[in-house]
């Protein structure tokens, strides 16, 4: 009916009426808490480019990841940052690496936290890279695959629930789930970073994990922010190759990937609130530019709204506590 009998104003004017209509949830559940995890005992460093987020050695990730749990979030994922790095990455698929050694230093202490480690060689490799150069300098992707499903078996040995391969390699959905089907991991599930943007978003990541490429960038395998058909196109043969839940990265510019995504697939999607984005909310809010609990909520339940199941952002622990 025309104005004045339609008017959608009368089930804003109480907090109940909002809450019966209120369309989209965010809660604790939806969230997943990134974390970084170094070499060394007793450390808790912060990140200078990402104020409020630190680096952990891997007892006070113990006790942080018991503050995550607390407020009421139930997943975590790791990034490692080795003593040592090389041209190979081996620190990444080491059974004594400290990704490994975190996971089980979490799964002894949680048990029922559920820890999702990043499958990629870049925090691993002296160049900076999500895979193997040759003489050069061009990214060999078969060659990377290999050693990108066999950091994945290695973080699965060691007690991971799920894993996650951020590279952007062809074909490394695929491989991953035929060679931890071959050793004993069916039921570890993959969440593919699928639609990964070469973006300018990650540059506070790179100082925390110390991997920023040392030639070139990585516009030769990570996604062309102009394209977004394409971004569907590679959710689609991730999920052919037998990912479980598909990842959009970053989050607030491709809130129309996540959509097309969601819609053309129906699976399940997660999306990647990244460092960048972290960081340009924390500088704002530090600088009395904006009310930092009522931007952080309005952001993540724009992507819960745009067809996010699950938002890694390094604001979980925080918006859970402000949620709950």
């Amino acid at each position: 009916m025309p104005f004045p009998a339609t008017r959608l104003r009368r089930l804003r004017s109480t907090d109940t009426f909002r809450s019966l209509v209120r369309e989209t949830e965010l809660t604790p559940a939806h969230l997943i808490q990134p974390a970084f995890v170094i070499a060394g005992e007793s450390i808790s460093e912060e990140i200078p480019s990402m104020p409020g987020v630190s680096r952990y050695s891997i007892n006070n990730l113990v006790e942080h990841a018991g503050e995550v749990i607390e407020a009421g979030i139930g997943s975590m994922l790791l990034f490692g940052i080795p003593a040592d790095k090389d041209e190979v990455g081996s620190g990444a698929y080491d059974d004594e690496g400290i990704v490994q050694m975190a996971v089980r230093a979490l799964k002894d202490a949680h048990p029922d936290l559920t820890v999702i480690t990043d499958v990629c060689l870049c925090e691993y490799t002296d160049h900076g890279h999500c895979g193997i150069p040759d003489a050069d300098g061009n990214i060999q992707n078969d060659l990377s695959v290999e050693l990108i499903a066999k950091t994945a078996i290695s973080h699965a040995d060691a007690g991971a629930d799920a894993v996650a391969p951020s590279d952007m390699m062809d074909g490394r959905v695929g491989a991953m789930r035929f060679q931890m089907d071959e050793e004993g991991h069916p039921d570890v599930p993959i969440i593919a970073y699928s639609a990964k943007y070469a973006s300018a978003f990650y540059g506070p990541f790179r100082d925390a994990a110390e991997s920023t490429p040392g030639f070139g960038d990585r516009r030769g395998y990570q996604m062309d922010p102009s394209n977004g058909t394409e971004g569907v196109r590679e959710a689609e043969l991730d999920l052919e190759e037998g990912a479980d839940m598909l990842m959009v990265k970053p989050a607030t510019p491709y809130m129309d990937i996540i959509r097309r995504v969601k819609e053309a697939t129906g699976a399940p999607v997660a999306t990647y609130h990244v460092s960048g984005e972290y960081s340009a909310l924390k500088a704002a809010a530090l600088n009395g530019w904006l009310d930092e609990r009522e931007a952080v909520l309005e952001t993540l339940t724009g992507l819960r709204r745009a067809g996010a199941d699950a938002i890694i952002t390094y604001y979980a622990k925080e918006a859970a506590g402000w949620l709950r």
